[in-house]
């Protein structure tokens, strides 16, 4: 539903602009205020306009600063450079674009600044080149930029409209839900671990593709929920989202759910272990096991329906103690049945339980995370 409109108003925006455009041949003021730098304004859509209404304000703003920044910088140096006059010209222009270019090439690697203005700063340097390599008098370079700033603006500025008024689609929105049902998804993929691996031998499938599948999708969401939670940043408030959220702290979140996926997508090793643990040990293990794994599968739709609803989780203090008490009852399980787990044919009983022991902790921190969460974001009470 969001794709199509998104993708609705990228339409709607461009044919906007190509109207602007066909109407500048039959309107005098449109045609001296636009003339051929229209397709500027055509142009800025096409690349500015992004899915989401974050993103699109990020390039906009991003193309706005680097195009004033870069055009007011490259008008300084052309009225020096034309003070100067003679051979002096040359080599300060020529000077000016190879350290210009440099630092900002340099200044593009640091993290922080590649995150947020990598796009900002290419267009800054591009602007600067542009107007500097010109060649026209400092009059001329000035009505230059201010025609293609004026036609740049009116391309962000339908942008704009467009993504945060006709058919916003919010980057942060499509956050919270995804890390909700990243949490839903391990979850369901924990329960249909455990239940397909106590079947009984002659039942048991070693089909667990679609577990297999459904935790890689979370294990390689990770570029995809860092780029929603940079462009969140940029989105105003709306609803109970905004600038100011937490999102540096579903980042890290995300973070524990992707560990927590690794510890899932190991578990693929006991079910396909060639050799298969006696079905007397087997059934032994199977009750603590599945208690446990269903405690972690409660633990985490219980953290999804927070996020989902916006509503304080349990608190720590409730949770945990029932998964330590799980954990304890698999170290006594462990401990009463260790003379029958020294055959090496029995690893894999015991890999099984020390990734289910894995596993509560990662949601113990999950837990923590959530309700650290509720507290900066102000959730609702329960």
């Amino acid at each position: 539903m969001h794709r199509h409109t998104g993708v609705g108003a990228s339409q709607w925006s461009k044919g906007f602009v190509t109207n602007i455009q066909s109407g500048s041949g039959k309107s005098d003021v449109i045609r001296v205020q636009l003339g051929q730098n229209a397709v500027w304004a055509i142009t800025t859509v096409v690349i500015t306009h992004e899915f989401s209404a974050g993103a699109t304000l990020s390039k906009g703003l991003n193309r706005i600063m680097g195009t004033i920044v870069g055009g007011g910088l490259g008008i300084l140096l052309t009225l020096i450079a034309q003070k100067v006059g003679g051979v002096g010209n040359s080599i300060i222009i020529g000077t000016s674009v190879f350290i210009f270019g440099a630092a900002a090439t340099y200044t593009r690697m640091i993290p922080t600044i590649k995150k947020t203005f990598d796009y900002g700063i290419m267009i800054l340097v591009l602007t600067f080149n542009m107007v500097v390599l010109s060649g026209l008098h400092c009059e001329k370079v000035i009505e230059l930029v201010s025609a293609r700033l004026s036609t740049i603006g009116i391309g962000i500025g339908i942008c704009f409209f467009t993504s945060l008024i006709i058919s916003p689609v919010w980057a942060g929105e499509d956050l919270h839900c995804a890390l909700a049902s990243e949490l839903d998804t391990l979850a369901h993929c924990i329960e249909g671990f455990f239940d397909e691996y106590f079947q009984q031998s002659n039942e048991k499938e070693h089909q667990c593709g679609a577990i297999i599948d459904h935790s890689k999708e979370v294990l390689y969401a990770n570029s995809k929920d860092e780029s929603l939670a940079s462009f969140a940043k940029w989105e105003p408030w709306h609803g109970n989202f905004g600038p100011s959220y937490p999102w540096k702290k579903y980042v890290q979140i995300g973070d524990d759910v992707r560990e927590l996926a690794a510890v899932i997508l190991s578990l693929k090793g006991c079910l396909q272990c060639p050799r298969e643990t006696s079905s007397v040990l087997q059934q032994s293990f199977k009750e603590p096991c599945e208690t446990a794994a269903y405690s972690i599968a409660w633990t985490l739709q219980e953290l999804a329906e927070s996020i989902r609803k916006m509503k304080k989780c349990l608190p720590l203090s409730l949770i945990n103690p029932k998964l330590k008490t799980r954990r304890l009852e698999l170290n006594f399980v462990m401990s009463s049945k260790s003379s029958l787990l020294q055959d090496s044919d029995k690893l894999e009983i015991v890999s099984l339980v020390f990734l289910l022991m894995t596993m509560m902790e990662k949601a113990e921190t999950l837990v923590k995370d959530v309700e650290e969460l509720g507290e900066l974001a102000n959730f609702h009470p329960r």
